[in-house]
């Protein structure tokens, strides 16, 4: 964590030195699809993460009006360790999910998928897409969600699920592969979590 020191008056006039934290990049990037997930598993599971200690990321809660989405979310990819994809039945439908699936795999991340409401066999590149973008595009695309279908995963039932189960597994997916990928540097930055959970 990068620190730089600033200076103050405080109530008296006197000039002080303080120290300022510049905030390091997210731990966990959560790609979803607005429409089918940002109010219930996305959204909660930001939430989970938060308390938990973690730095996740999520459009909503990270982004502002005015914010150009390309500016803040590709950065956003490239500097996590690990991402969650919410696959559910409109996701295919998005370019912008879609884009940052291929850029999570295409940049190594630890993707973590998470079929909800949907089987992996359902996900594909729409047909509508043939000549509406570039061939590239749509192939990175496919290979992306070839390589998420054939990468072990969560599912969930959002109207029969455990809500509370799938929560606590979702975040411990996410500890474990943010400790496999950084070991024990991610451990000695994050001793809260750490203790508490090791208490359960």
């Amino acid at each position: 964590m990068q620190r730089y020191l600033s200076t103050a008056k405080n109530a008296g006039g006197q000039m002080v030195r303080k120290s300022n934290f510049r905030r390091p990049p997210c731990d966990v990037f959560v790609n979803h699809r607005g429409i089918d997930t940002k109010k219930n598993v996305a959204g909660l599971l930001y939430d989970h993460l938060r308390r938990a200690g973690l730095r996740p990321f999520l459009d909503s809660k990270n982004m502002k009006a005015g914010d150009k989405l390309f500016d803040k979310i590709d950065p956003a990819i490239r500097g996590c360790k690990v991402g969650v994809a919410v696959l559910s039945p409109q996701y295919c439908d998005s370019y912008f999910c879609l884009h940052e699936l291929a850029l999570m795999m295409e940049c190594r991340k630890r993707v973590i998928p998470v079929f909800c409401d949907v089987k992996p066999s359902e996900l594909a590149v729409v047909d509508k897409w043939n000549g509406a973008y570039p061939a590239e595009d749509l192939e990175r695309f496919r290979l992306a969600l070839e390589e998420a279908k054939y990468t072990v995963g969560l599912t969930f039932d959002t109207l029969n699920g455990d809500w509370s189960n799938f929560l606590a597994c979702a975040s411990k997916a996410v500890v474990q592969n943010l400790i496999e990928v950084e070991g024990s540097e991610w451990i000695k930055r994050h001793k809260y979590y750490h203790r508490n959970h090791n208490r359960q």
